[in-house]
């Protein structure tokens, strides 16, 4: 099925959690998680050792192997939190420009402290990127 390292696990999320160091860093992730649980209803599950994922898709590499990923997720990174938009972000360019300081790369929204992050925002992206996600694969 797959040689992928990030898979689903059994870990412990609260735990997880429990040992980031930076605690406004683990709050934050609390409050994502939380935002993440609502929009998905599912519950968070563990995928390799630090990242959070709720819900999977399958998909098919070009060398015709299956894998599975989750829908969304976060990481409680050192630099930053990293909330991951698995269909990237070409089509959600006006919620971008509403949200507040980020950064991003192909499928990974680079957050600092949520203080300055409009929720609201980051709640509709993650809803609508959850919801692209499922028409895609679902």
């Amino acid at each position: 099925m797959s040689d992928m390292k990030t898979v689903e696990n059994e870990a412990d999320v609260a735990a997880f959690l429990a040992s980031v160091e930076n605690r406004g860093r683990a709050e934050d992730a609390e409050t994502v998680v939380a935002m993440m649980m609502r929009v998905t209803g599912q519950p968070p599950k563990m995928w390799g050792d630090s990242l959070i994922g709720f819900d999977r898709y399958e998909y098919r590499r070009k060398d015709g192997s299956e894998h599975q990923f989750f829908l969304t997720g976060l990481s409680p990174r050192k630099a930053n939190l990293t909330v991951y938009i698995m269909p990237g972000f070409s089509e959600y360019q006006d919620r971008l420009d509403r949200l507040g300081p980020h950064k991003h790369s192909v499928s990974c929204l680079y957050l600092g402290r949520l203080n300055k992050i409009d929720l609201d925002v980051l709640e509709e992206l993650i809803a609508q990127s959850v919801a692209d996600m499922r028409a895609k694969y679902h």
